[in-house]
């Protein structure tokens, strides 16, 4: 079916541009309709060049993203919308967009990258799971005719990952993937060993992560042990899972 049908069978991709409102990314108004967030719902958010959306519009996702629902109330009454999507961001790393460049120097004056940077609150950060940091392709590899994975093979690779985990929470009402995963359930599954405790203990202390951020690790490093089809969580899917917590990195803007 296609995406105009009345019952919807394709994942929703939303994506809105950085002057959006908060109330349009939320929702809201005076007869309370659902925005980008419970548009996407089930699927992908995509927020292109997010230091450009203003502050208060980034600050109002914190909610939703750990409840996976929005609450709209009024005077007479409140509705609650579903909100349960995947947050994809893009940025430069500053104005100029050369900052950390292997072969451009940043023209940005002092302190104005960090500035930028700041525009994206931590708390925001916190509830991202995975921060990958993309350096330039040079000329070589773009025009380097290797084989390269292809994306059936990733797809049965995911698709097995997913049944792992349906599996694994087929008793838990509501839970379907790691990423929903509560507290509790979090130091029921996601046990590791005196190594990855280590591991986990000395990058907690080094990068400064906090509560959040830690079990945002555990929680990937379980999916990336699922996608290896491990039963436990070995000391390698830890130092991946830290590895993609790029922007928690101190002094990672100078």
């Amino acid at each position: 079916m296609g995406k105009e049908s009345s019952l919807v069978s394709i994942r929703p991709f939303r994506s809105p541009h950085h002057t959006i409102s908060d109330v349009a990314l939320v929702g809201g108004g005076g007869f309370p309709q659902p925005g980008e967030i419970s548009l996407a719902h089930h699927g992908v958010l995509f927020l292109d060049e997010l230091p450009e959306f203003k502050r208060t519009v980034l600050e109002v996702m914190r909610q939703p993203l750990e409840e996976r629902s929005v609450t709209i109330s009024r005077a007479k009454f409140s509705i609650e919308f579903p909100a349960s999507f995947m947050l994809v961001a893009s940025m430069n790393p500053c104005p100029c967009g050369y900052y950390n460049h292997p072969e451009k120097d940043c023209v940005c004056a002092p302190g104005v990258v960090q500035k930028y940077l700041n525009k994206v609150s931590g708390p925001l950060l916190d509830r991202i799971d995975i921060h990958l940091e993309v350096t330039p392709v040079a000329f070589k590899e773009l025009t380097a005719k290797q084989e390269s994975e292809k994306s059936e093979v990733i797809r049965e690779r995911v698709v097995a990952a997913r049944q792992i985990q349906a599996e694994r929470f087929s008793l838990q009402d509501g839970v379907y993937c790691n990423a929903q995963m509560g507290s509790k359930q979090l130091h029921e599954i996601c046990v590791i060993g005196e190594d990855g405790r280590a591991l986990l203990k000395t990058a907690m202390e080094r990068l400064g992560l906090s509560a959040r951020a830690y079990d945002r690790i555990l929680k990937v490093a379980r999916t990336i042990a699922d996608l290896d089809k491990s039963d436990s969580i070995r000391t390698e899917h830890l130092a991946e899972a830290i590895q993609y917590r790029s922007l928690d990195r101190e002094g990672w803007a100078g």
